[in-house]
């Protein structure tokens, strides 16, 4: 199986299944002399760990990580790290009736299709439980961003189904997003969003939205042509995280519908620095960073695991009827804030010690 990587320079391996003994990555090419602050990682954990809220799955796991290599005295040696989350509050005997079955939108079907073996046992590698150890990762790039080049990332819960946050994103700030169970920085809309999820919970059904991200202080030249363009690499990574099934950047989609005068951002000279006047090319043009906030959304389908009757296929191709089991979460998007702002911290990290910016 290959595919468990992710960046050139500062490169991330992901280990481990959703039922194992544990869970981890392994991060090589991070700077030495970078002061690793266990407190720092487990607060992302934290916000991306199950069991937080009566909106999350209940599955309740610590995600205490644990540094096996690759810091001394709380600092980075420049060798490969590595971070290893354990698994403690798996219940794999929910998962044996489906052993036999194809559940509908999960990876079943095509991994034992590919592969002829699959791991039931709450999806093994297809599961979200591995997205644990690459939140731990983004975390120390993030750290590295932040401290040589002053960059912030942030992200939040912009829609569930057909409620969305109007606001914009370059004025939404970390406690606002922080201030509820959904982490949608407008609290009453919030809160509507809660009472959806719990609503649609009760029915054993489950929902979808959009996560958008705001990345300020990126220096200009972050992006390689033609096919490591920013965007390019930021899209993959997105799209590697599980249930997403859409990325876009700027004025994306919405942009189709305006005119070249329209969407054009022109450049001005403001306090000796250069700017654009509008933010349509999100941050990135012809794949490079221009030094505005680079903006950017993220879509999720709803949860494939349902607590309803469905029909599907079984091992020996014949036609099932069954109802799932198991602890899941009747909408991703909460817990998936820190894994996208994860996510694109590793893209941007590699790229920095790419440009030679760090």
């Amino acid at each position: 199986m290959a595919g468990d990587s992710i960046g050139k320079i500062f490169k991330v391996t992901n280990w481990g299944e959703s039922h194992g003994k544990a869970i981890g990555v392994v991060i090589e090419g991070c700077p030495p002399r970078v002061v690793i602050d266990l407190k720092e990682i487990q607060m992302d954990l934290n916000r991306r760990r199950p069991g937080q809220s009566n909106i999350t799955t209940p599955r309740n796991e610590r995600d205490e990580v644990e540094i096996l290599s690759g810091v001394i005295d709380g600092e980075s040696t420049g060798a490969p790290i590595s971070l290893i989350i354990g698994n403690e509050d798996k219940k794999s005997r929910d998962y044996r009736k489906l052993k036999e079955v194809f559940r509908p939108s999960h990876a079943d079907y095509t991994y034992f299709m590919k592969y002829g073996i699959r791991d039931p046992y709450g999806g093994g590698r297809s599961s979200a439980r591995i997205t644990a150890g690459m939140v731990a990762a983004g975390s120390i790039a993030k750290k590295i961003l932040r401290e040589k080049l002053g960059v912030e990332i942030l992200a939040f819960v912009k829609s569930i189904k057909h409620l969305t946050f109007a606001g914009e994103a370059e004025k939404v700030n970390f406690s606002a997003v922080e201030a509820n169970k959904v982490r949608c920085p407008d609290p009453l809309l919030a809160l509507e969003m809660e009472d959806l999820i719990v609503k649609t919970m009760k029915k054993g059904d489950s929902l979808g939205g959009t996560i958008e991200a705001v990345l300020k202080n990126v220096p200009v030249g972050l992006g390689e042509p033609v096919f490591d363009k920013l965007e390019a690499d930021l899209a993959k990574a997105m799209m590697s995280i599980n249930a997403t099934k859409g990325f876009e950047i700027g004025s994306g989609f919405s942009g189709t519908t305006l005119l070249g005068s329209e969407h054009n951002d022109a450049f001005e000279m403001l306090d000796e620095k250069v700017v654009t006047s509008s933010n349509h090319s999100g941050g990135v043009q012809g794949g490079i960073t221009n030094g505005m906030p680079v903006v950017f959304r993220v879509a999720f389908k709803p949860t494939s695991t349902i607590l309803q009757k469905q029909k599907s296929i079984s091992k020996d191709l014949k036609n099932v009827d069954f109802t799932a089991v198991g602890r899941h979460d009747p909408c991703v998007l909460p817990r998936a804030v820190p894994i996208v702002e994860a996510m694109a911290a590793l893209v941007l990290v590699d790229h920095a010690l790419r440009f030679k910016k760090i």
